[in-house]
């Protein structure tokens, strides 16, 4: 994977000695290139991880590692098309990618099942179930009043 990306950049480099090219995006190019080293960085550490330690995560885990590396392999490929001039929007890509997506998020709602409810206090709400629960007596009228008054209706 890595010798994929060196060569790409290897590619680069020729074809840029052997252009002149606008220096206008010059800057644009080293940061190209500033990023094909991070990505180079990323994968190389992800490559290092042995198949037996990534084992070891959780089902969930090893699902949202599975479906990072499939974004990242087709993102990347997504790229190189762009590089060759085709439209990756009229490619089999776009559909690669937004079928990793939909999994994404279904391992996201199974991330967020998994930690359980997560209740949030309305407080104002709250405080008017609370409130129209709670019996207050009129200021005039004392609850042994009330409570004769409805016993002479009822008779």
């Amino acid at each position: 994977m890595t010798s994929s990306l060196t060569s790409l950049r290897n590619k680069m480099e020729e074809e840029a000695l052997g252009e002149d090219y606008p220096m206008e995006i010059h800057e644009y190019l080293a940061a190209f290139e500033g990023s094909l080293d991070s990505v180079e960085d990323v994968l190389n550490s992800m490559m290092s991880v042995s198949r037996s330690d990534l084992q070891k995560l959780d089902p969930l885990e090893q699902a949202k590692l599975d479906l990072v590396s499939a974004y990242t392999l087709n993102s990347l490929f997504w790229v190189y098309l762009i590089t060759q001039g085709v439209n990756p929007k009229e490619h089999p890509v776009k559909q690669e990618l937004d079928r990793i997506r939909t999994y994404m998020n279904k391992v996201k709602e199974a991330a967020e099942k998994k930690k359980g409810p997560t209740a949030k206090l309305d407080k104002a709400a709250a405080s008017r179930f609370i409130k129209s629960a709670l019996w207050e007596p009129k200021s005039d009228e004392t609850p042994s009043r009330e409570h004769s008054r409805h016993k002479k209706r009822k008779s």
